[in-house]
């Protein structure tokens, strides 16, 4: 019955939308609070009449349960961004997609102060796109060194050793695209 979707995770959200505690919901359902706090962490699975119950306590039942196509988060705002700051290389990176990883592509968002660079990423399986928003970049791929301006854009695999330099009075902000993830 794994259908790649954590039902705990999903129980807990259902219950805490309903404001009811763990015991409120045992109670409810007929159910101990020890099996539910187990159930939201995935320590046991519920058989499928268990789960139509609780669900049914929870205001809801398992064709909306695991119809997941509603609650996919599709549009991302400034801040569902999750993003990391390179004092050393000078870059700061944010996932413009959250929880990306488990996708197809991984897109971030690469600000570069003047002469920062991105940590070389490793050749690895996949392709890499980008399109430089501001200033202007080097793309050092391999033992080439390409050079990408605003409104411009690059595409290669990534069969090399490669990472990104900003120029050095301009700095960058780039859209870059990796699929698949590399991490």
């Amino acid at each position: 019955m794994n259908s790649g979707i954590n039902i705990g995770n999903k129980i807990k959200d259902l219950r805490t939308q309903k404001g009811l505690t763990q015991e409120e919901l045992a109670d409810r359902c007929e159910l101990s609070k020890g099996f539910i706090s187990q159930l939201e962490r995935d320590l046991t699975s519920p058989s499928i009449a268990t789960l139509m119950d609780i669900l049914q306590c929870l205001g809801t039942d398992l064709k909306e349960f695991f119809n997941d196509s509603e609650d996919t988060q599709v549009a991302f705002k400034e801040a569902d961004y999750f993003e990391k700051i390179d004092d050393e290389l000078f870059n700061k990176i944010e996932w413009i997609i959250p929880n990306a990883q488990k996708n197809m592509m991984e897109p971030i968002r690469l600000t570069l102060s003047p002469g920062g660079s991105t940590y070389p990423d490793n050749p690895h399986e996949g392709e890499e796109f980008g399109y430089v928003l501001s200033g202007s970049i080097t793309l050092v791929l391999g033992k080439k060194n390409i050079k990408v301006k605003k409104g411009e854009s690059f595409y290669f695999t990534a069969k090399a050793t490669h990472y990104l330099k900003a120029d050095n009075k301009t700095g960058a902000v780039v859209i870059w695209v990796s699929t698949p993830p590399s991490f």
